[in-house]
């Protein structure tokens, strides 16, 4: 069972309740699963993007360990551009998509 991080920024308080029940928030908008199953990382994350999806305010993103993904995580995000972790040169990168080009 991995740990699973969730950040969320401008969000309505129903996400922090939310939030609060299944994970630990150890500062404002941050919150840490030490054990989360794979089952409930899933679930928590449909309730974010069924929620997301009626408003669109805001964004939260999940991060959680996962073998065989660069640098051993793996990355969702509602609200934000997509963003893709890469590993080059033995350094782990972020690489997002450019705007407007």
């Amino acid at each position: 069972m991995p740990l699973c991080i969730v950040v969320t920024r401008d969000v309505e308080m129903r996400y922090r309740g939310f939030l609060g029940s299944v994970m630990l928030e150890i500062a404002p908008g941050f919150y840490m699963g030490p054990r989360v199953t794979k089952g409930v990382r899933e679930r928590i994350w449909s309730v974010m993007q069924d929620w997301h999806g009626h408003l669109q305010r805001g964004s939260v993103t999940m991060v959680w360990r996962e073998k065989g993904a660069p640098g051993g995580l793996r990355v969702q995000a509602l609200g934000e551009p997509p963003k893709d972790l890469v590993e080059h040169e033995g350094s782990l990168l972020v690489r997002r998509a450019q705007r407007g080009l």
